[in-house]
Parts: C-alpha cells; structure tokens; sequence
C-alpha cells in the first residue's frame, strides 16, 4: 500500500495560496470533492496501477502534518519508503520541482512535523518550487495567494504532477527520480 500526503492549511483563506499546492496538486489528481475525514486529515483510498492507496490531504495545520500523517501511517502499517509527501519549497524555483528520499526538513514545517511524529526521515518528497521573495517575510510569502499566472503554470503542470504519482506508485521513487527530474 501506498500513501500519498499533499500538505497544506484547512480553511477557505488558505485556498490557492503558496503553502497549499500539495493540497492543490492532490486535488488535481483526485478531481473529487468526495472525501472521507479520517485521520484528522480527508482521505481517499483508491485503486490505482493494481496498488492500494491512500491519499491524505492532513487537517492539522501545516506545523502539525505529522499528527495526521502517522495515524494513517499505523492503522495501515504503511512504511516510509512508501509514502510520498507533495509539498511546497522555497529554494525551487517557481514552475520547478525536485524528487527526493530521505532528505532533511530544510526547514519546513510541515516536514519537520512529518519527521518527528515517524521519528525517520526515509520517505519521499514531490517538492515543488514556489520561489521566495525576499522583500516579503516569509510566512507572509507562503500564505499569499498565487497570482493568476502562477496558477496557470502550476495548472499546466498538472498532467506532470499526476504522472509522477502514477510512476511513484507502480514503479517506486528510484525509477521514478531517474525518468522525471527537473
């Protein structure tokens, strides 16, 4: 089985804004608005390529992901090399992403939440850039709203998004890192 997180923050005033494109993305490849709420998180537990799997858009709050992420995690008895944790970055650039396993929070919150709750690092990351602004505080920068530009490029890279999903799910990061890097 195989677990798919998108981070991000409840609430109709976090919709569209940077730090919720994993939710965003997740949503793009989901396109239903029929979710379970379970593990202080909405879930849908899909059959997708022959494999169970469990999408979780985490309810808790950015700073918290962690909490919803490991209920899931134990009930399913899911290993961390199997999860796939969509979420935001910084350091990328905007309309670029980076694969990645077993890598540090670089300071993401959500990250770090997901880290201590599993007390491990070795899961995979989808993370997509959303640029900084340095004249802008940071916590400021990633609950603004994207542009309307922004959302047409993040949009365009749906179709992407959602085939390194498919290839995360049937073929496991290695490959997947090897066949799609930016």
């Amino acid at each position: 089985m195989k677990l798919i997180v998108g981070l991000g923050n409840p609430g109709k005033e976090y919709n569209q804004t940077r730090h919720n494109v994993g939710f965003m993305i997740i949503d793009s490849y989901i396109n239903d608005d029929e979710w379970q709420n379970k593990f202080d998180g909405q879930i849908k537990l899909l059959k997708v390529k022959d494999e169970k799997v469990l999408f979780l858009k985490p309810l808790t709050y950015m700073n918290n992901s962690g909490l919803s992420v490991i209920q899931a995690v134990k009930y399913y008895d899911i290993k961390p090399e199997d999860i796939l944790v969509i979420q935001d970055d910084l350091d990328i650039l905007f309309g670029h992403y980076k694969l990645k396993k077993n890598s540090s929070s670089g300071g993401h919150n959500g990250i770090k939440s997901i880290i201590s709750a599993l007390n491990t690092d070795s899961f995979n990351r989808l993370k997509v850039g959303i640029s900084h602004d340095r004249n802008i505080d940071t916590i400021e920068y990633v609950l603004k709203k994207f542009s309307k530009e922004e959302l047409k490029t993040l949009e365009e890279g749906y179709p992407l998004y959602k085939n390194i999903i498919d290839s995360f799910i049937s073929n496991g990061i290695e490959y997947t890192m090897n066949k799609y890097h930016d």
